[in-house]
């Protein structure tokens, strides 16, 4: 594992989300903090939002868009459903989270049940300006929608820059799961 995003396109090949990001950045779920890239955490653990999020370089008077997804849905080896979007945020002053407009409401973590480890990649974009974006709004019972998006795909049409910030977690199904499953009324054999 690394502290720096320097291994961003390594074993992880994290390239398959977007480019290499300026820093690490940082979330803390409670006491749980993702610092490492490529760092274990359980779905336990990511079940609820982070509780706050930062960077070197974050700028409070600047705008970021925050997106965090899946790129192994349902699995790392056939990933027909890639990427499986559980979080995006734009229009976010500095690192506050709650300041930004929510496109996507935060999921958990549902790695499928036997589909083995999922890279979970959070990326943060600068917005040279405010975004106005046409997705669909989607809460959080809702799982229409979230596949096939594409990070890469959602800054260039935005004119947004490479991440400045971004990192990863690996997780693997765990007992939490079916309750998300259920939350999204999504059969566990549909994952």
């Amino acid at each position: 594992m690394s502290q720096e995003p320097s291994a961003w396109d390594g074993a992880l090949c994290l390239s398959e989300a977007d480019a290499k990001p300026s820093h690490l950045l940082r979330v803390a779920y409670g006491d749980v903090v993702l610092k490492e890239l490529g760092q274990g955490l359980s779905p336990t653990q990511v079940q609820n939002c982070p509780t706050c999020i930062d960077w070197t370089g974050c700028d409070p008077k600047k705008l970021y868009t925050l997106i965090l997804t899946d790129l192994d849905v349902p699995s790392r080896e056939n990933p027909k459903s890639r990427e499986w979007h559980h979080f995006l945020v734009t229009n976010m002053k500095g690192c506050n989270m709650s300041s930004g407009c929510v496109l996507t409401e935060y999921v958990g973590s549902a790695p499928g049940k036997g589909t083995g480890l999922h890279r979970y990649v959070w990326l943060v974009y600068e917005q040279p300006q405010p975004l106005t974006c046409d997705e669909a709004i989607l809460d959080s019972v809702t799982a229409a929608g979230r596949e096939h998006f594409q990070a890469s795909a959602f800054r260039k049409k935005y004119k947004l820059g490479a991440p400045v910030a971004g990192n990863c977690y690996l997780a693997e199904w765990d007992s939490t799961v079916p309750k998300i499953y259920k939350q999204m009324n999504v059969k566990e054999d549909d994952a």
